[in-house]
């Protein structure tokens, strides 16, 4: 096809998808050199998530892929993201210029939907009213929206032998980097990436959420042109700053990016490919925390060993 000169924008982009490499999260680093064998995947949920909490429950989550049931915060979470994934996709700028403030509030509100969270939704149709507020009389209502909510980014990495000096790989490895960005927002030319949560927040989670928000930005620096196109992107766009909101906590952070933040991630990853390489997912075991918030806590063997004791 020339080069894809004659391809639109979702041709080129599915044409790049499909030139990856295949990839698992069922893998084995012996297979390598084989070209007809996938490399691994790596996911924001299944690095940030799953591994750096409990290298067991990783593998029988994403290795084994051992059913679990739906507990009640991932129901909520499912819920309350497509709200406010549906909020920005109906949210009109032209129509609410027009507002007084007390509109704005009414508008914002109208838009979410009414369910067993609407005192969450209250929340943040507040935040959302007061954020278009303040960006209007400063001008800048061009910047309200996201230019990214909720899409999937793609890109292959190359992860070196030596990245981490505590986790040393056998070899350079290039894995496949997946996952669904909530938001970006752009401000003076700089992009934003922005974090939505439906639990509560604690000062302790300020190293977690750095570590997600650092993925996102890896993701979006690696990225092929054809993704970034896709999603309204450019290469020349950086990432400047990153966020995250928990309205249940009334919580809100946005900083600068954090440079440790990203070395702390690139050490994670090298720990995950080193896990496979020694074949063994160790247990991560508090009695307390496991056995309310971990649904294969049953299986555990650390539980049933604790159990004896």
């Amino acid at each position: 096809m020339n080069g894809g000169e004659n391809m639109n924008t979702d041709e080129k982009y599915e044409a790049r998808i499909k030139s990856m490499r295949d990839f698992t999260y069922d893998w084995s680093p012996e297979n390598y050199d084989d070209p007809s064998k996938p490399i691994l995947k790596i996911s924001k949920s299944s690095l940030v998530g799953a591994f750096s909490w409990c290298n067991k429950k990783y593998e029988f989550s994403y290795i084994q892929r051992l059913p679990q049931d739906q507990t009640e915060a991932m129901r909520k979470g499912t819920i309350l993201h497509n709200s406010r994934e549906d909020f920005f996709n109906e949210f009109d700028i032209k129509k609410a210029e027009g507002m007084n403030n007390s509109e704005v509030l009414d508008y914002c509100t109208s838009l979410m939907p009414v369910d067993d969270y609407f005192d969450i939704s209250l929340t943040v149709a507040a935040f959302e009213a007061q954020r278009f507020i303040e960006a209007r009389s400063e001008g800048r209502v061009d910047e309200y929206l996201p230019v990214i909510n909720e899409r999937k980014f793609d890109c292959e990495i190359t992860v070196p032998q030596n990245v981490s000096k505590k986790y040393p790989l056998q070899r350079d490895y290039v894995v496949r980097l997946q996952g669904i960005i909530d938001r970006v927002f752009i401000e003076d030319g700089k992009l934003i990436p922005f974090e939505y949560k439906t639990g509560g927040w604690k000062d302790s989670k300020f190293s977690s959420m750095r570590q997600e928000m650092a993925f996102y930005q890896v993701m979006i620096e690696n990225a092929p042109e054809e993704v970034l196109v896709k999603h309204g992107l450019t290469k020349d766009m950086k990432v400047s700053h990153w966020g995250w909101y928990y309205p249940a906590a009334n919580h809100i952070t946005v900083e600068p990016v954090k440079k440790r933040s990203m070395t702390a991630l690139w050490d994670n990853i090298a720990k995950l490919i080193y896990t496979y390489e020694q074949g063994e997912f160790p247990t991560s075991f508090w009695r307390q925390t496991c056995s309310e918030y971990c649904s294969y806590y049953g299986i555990c063997p650390a539980a049933q060993e604790d159990a004896w004791l």
